[in-house]
């Protein structure tokens, strides 16, 4: 197959949803921004979204709210990944397990229903990333998977720090170290934790937060080019948010 025959994919990359958060100060709906993450995808024709982390606020998540959500996620009807965060992970009673997200035929949940990887052999592209299993420290991208694909993108929950890792550092906090992005080799780093929507890194491998769509009001859009080229922008939340 020549290059200019390869397939091209459009990928949403959002994080930090923070869905059923308690704020006994606003009338918000909580699953608010959900919906409106899903629309932009829906607009801009992506064939995967990825959900870097925290989708869920905690999982102190009455059923109803729960079937809401995952209704939304069933109704949007293209393909999801989501990567369970340090607030929503993959405990006993994890969102994911009590709300049936996981039987969800265009879900996968990394860590769930899926191992630590997903392929999408139409677009030649894997998709992998360590989710939060429990609420103790770990480290996002250790151990980073071999390229087996024309494109690979990682994703991964925690705080990035621009430094060698400190043998002598105490403090955990899911650090991402400089050296663990550049490991990875992947196309893109989907990014979770922080609420602003920034790259990090050096620029050998791109990498990106996300940013939380109601503090950033965007959500990434990758573009993998049949020309091998990785195009990152942001997309509005059709100027409601932000």
């Amino acid at each position: 197959m020549s290059q200019d025959k390869h397939p091209e994919a459009v990928i949403v990359h959002s994080s930090d949803l923070h869905l059923g958060t308690d704020d006994s100060f606003s009338d918000q709906d909580s699953l608010a921004v959900l919906p409106k993450v899903l629309a932009v995808a829906r607009e801009i024709v992506a064939d995967v979204v990825v959900l870097a982390g925290d989708t869920f606020d905690n999982h102190r998540q009455p059923g109803e709210l729960l079937e809401r959500a995952a209704q939304m996620l069933r109704d949007y009807g293209n393909p999801i990944v989501i990567l369970p965060g340090n607030h929503d992970p993959l405990t006993p009673d994890s969102v994911y397990r009590r709300g049936g997200l996981a039987q969800i035929p265009n879900v996968r949940i990394l860590g769930l229903n899926v191992d630590q990887s997903v392929m999408f052999a139409e677009f030649e592209l894997e998709i992998w990333g360590r989710a939060h299993i429990d609420y103790a420290d770990m480290s996002p991208l250790a151990d980073p998977r071999p390229r087996s694909t024309r494109w690979q993108l990682a994703a991964a929950h925690g705080h990035y720090v621009d430094a060698a890792r400190d043998p002598n550092r105490l403090i955990g906090s899911w650090l991402i170290h400089r050296e663990e992005l550049l490991a990875t080799g992947a196309d893109y780093v989907a990014l979770g934790h922080w609420n602003q929507a920034t790259p990090v890194g050096s620029g050998e491998v791109t990498a990106y937060y996300s940013g939380s769509p109601e503090y950033a009001g965007t959500v990434n859009v990758i573009r993998l080019t049949s020309n091998g080229a990785v195009q990152v922008t942001q997309a509005p939340l059709n100027g409601v948010l932000g």
